[in-house]
C-alpha cells in the first residue's frame, strides 16, 4: 500500500485539527506536542500538520509518498537517480515521531518530495 502525503505548517494547530477532523470524517491517528497525523483510507492521503508560528497562514512544508518497506525506498532511490534526479536517502532517521527509512528530491519549483517508511514509532519529532 502507498498513500500521497502533504505536511503542512499551520499556525493554529488545535483548529486545524478540529477542521481537518471534520473535512475528513476522523481524527488524528497521532497527536504528540506541536504535531498531528491523520492517516486517511479515502482518499488515501497521509496528512501531517506540523505546528508554526502562531497566527501564520498555512504553509506547504514538504510532500511525500508513504510506501511500506525499506526495498520499496530503495527501489524509488533506484528510479529517481536512474531518471537524473538528485537524491539524498536518510535511513534510521527520527522524524515526524517515527523512525523511517527515506529518499528525498525536489521538484522544478524546489518543492521537497520524500518516499518513505515508517520503521517504528518514536517519542521525539
Amino acid at each position: 500500500m502507498s498513500r500521497v502525503q502533504l505536511a503542512l505548517r499551520v499556525g493554529d494547530l488545535p483548529g486545524s485539527i478540529e477542521f481537518y477532523t471534520k473535512l475528513f470524517g476522523t481524527g488524528p491517528a497521532k497527536l504528540r506536542p506541536g504535531y498531528a497525523n491523520f492517516a486517511i483510507t479515502e482518499p488515501a492521503v497521509k496528512l501531517v500538520l506540523l505546528e508554526g508560528e502562531p497566527d501564520q497562514d498555512t504553509v506547504l512544508d514538504h510532500l511525500g509518498v508513504e510506501v511500506a518497506s525499506t526495498e520499496e525506498v530503495d527501489a524509488a532511490t533506484e528510479r529517481l537517480t536512474g531518471e537524473g534526479l538528485d537524491t539524498l536517502t536518510e535511513d534510521d532517521t527520527t522524524c515526524c515521531y517515527a523512525v523511517q527509512d527515506k529518499v528525498w528530491a525536489h521538484g522544478p519549483g524546489k518543492e521537497p518530495w520524500e518516499v518513505y517508511t515508517v520503521k517504528s514509532d518514536a517519542s521525539h519529532h
